[in-house]
């Protein structure tokens, strides 16, 4: 397995949707993101699990979070939560399985998915919201 293509393969499906101001494969804290530079999109692995059966190729799960940060800026009225979710939704669609019922991230792997909890703030609170999204990839080693 190559993991740096699948990766950067990833990274370059959702950090080019549109509505993305700033992306990186370094994560920064919402924090440390401006207004201006929002919405962002930040990459990070999260860990990989192989699973070996004797007899049978390798199978890796490649786990990554995608961080999304919308601010809706000085509107009081703004709810922050309509860039993230409108986000989220692109993000999704990014991901979505081709014919065969996989998103395979142009060749290079099994499965390509959200999977797992979503983590989101919505800036109830203030005009910052926040997303974590679970990203599992699956690749089988063809030895």
């Amino acid at each position: 397995m190559n993991r740096e293509p699948i990766y950067t393969a990833l990274f370059e499906k959702v950090a080019s949707l549109p509505g993305i101001v700033t992306s990186s494969r370094r994560l920064k804290h919402w924090n440390d993101v401006s207004p201006a530079d929002q919405p962002a999109l930040f990459q990070a692995q999260a860990g990989e699990n192989a699973m070996v059966k004797t007899g049978f190729p390798t199978k890796w799960n490649l786990d990554v979070e995608l961080y999304l940060y919308c601010h809706a800026g000085n509107d009081s009225d703004a709810t922050p939560a309509t860039d993230l979710n409108n986000l989220l939704d692109a993000i999704e669609e990014a991901l979505k399985p081709d014919h065969s019922g996989y998103q395979n991230l142009g060749g290079l792997v099994f499965d390509c998915r959200i999977d797992g909890k979503v983590e989101t703030d919505e800036g109830t609170l203030g005009p910052q919201s926040v997303a974590i999204i679970p990203i599992r990839i699956t690749v089988v080693n063809e030895e």
